[in-house]
């Protein structure tokens, strides 16, 4: 996902009968490339845009739905994203053998 891929996203119109998690998100308004760092640089400001968000964890959902494989989503990076898929593989193959 690019960063106009990001903005769209953020700025999807509502639902007819509810407002979208997007648009509840801390990150609307702010500058896409904050969530999108170059390689090496710090995530920290995003991070903490994310830290007090309402729609957190829906953000963070959402990413591992889709497989976002780029940029801050839900507060985690791209290696903490890969952590929590496989955390949460593992956990289901232990359910699935027990």
């Amino acid at each position: 996902m690019n960063v106009t891929d990001f903005i769209q996203l953020v700025q999807a119109e509502s639902d007819e009968s509810s407002q979208r998690w997007q648009e509840r998100a801390n990150c609307l308004g702010v500058d896409p490339d904050l969530f999108f760092p170059e390689r090496g640089a710090s995530t920290r400001e995003a991070k903490a845009v994310c830290r007090g968000c309402e729609v957190r964890v829906e953000c963070l959902e959402y990413a591992l739905a889709h497989s976002e494989k780029f940029g801050i989503w839900g507060g985690l990076s791209e290696r903490e994203r890969r952590r929590v898929r496989r955390q949460r593989a593992l956990e289901r193959r232990r359910l699935a053998s027990a």
